[in-house]
């Protein structure tokens, strides 16, 4: 067989100038977010409890391709009179599943979004991204109540 006999992928495909189409931040929903009642909270034993909730389930999509990002999220907190309520915690996560964003935007605005809703002492977001291209990101946020 001669080296010519199938033509390289260079000259067989050609790049794709494609952008699929992804919703804009608007469309999270931070409005199903829901807190119970933090029993613990005036209590000296439930001061210092740490929460950390985990998914690799995790889909945003590229803002400029629309192509599907994935990542393991993580949200550790140490709540203050109010808990995340873990359903509606999967169903703000789910929300971003069309959301074209950059995952440096993303931490920030999830951030933004969980210690508005739950009002917790402290909180840790990390952003741990699948790799592409053979490079992967991991991004991360945090906020104090005492340093704000």
């Amino acid at each position: 067989m001669e080296n010519n006999a199938h033509p390289s992928s260079r000259a067989e495909f050609q790049a794709l100038d494609k952008t699929l189409p992804f919703k804009g931040p608007e469309a999270i929903d931070r409005e199903c977010l829901q807190c119970f009642e933090y029993e613990y909270a005036d209590k000296r034993i439930g001061e210092n409890t740490e929460i950390v909730t985990t998914t690799d389930e995790f889909t945003s999509v590229c803002p400029f391709s629309g192509l599907p990002d994935f990542a393991r999220v993580t949200i550790s907190y140490t709540p203050n009179r109010h808990c995340i309520e873990l359903r509606s915690l999967k169903y703000y996560l789910m929300s971003y599943r069309d959301v074209g964003i950059w995952y440096e935007h993303l931490v920030n605005r999830m951030l933004e979004d969980l210690v508005a809703a739950a009002k917790p002492k402290r909180m840790d977001i990390v952003i741990e991204c699948n790799p592409r291209g053979g490079l992967s990101s991991t991004v991360s946020a945090a906020y104090d109540e005492e340093a704000s």
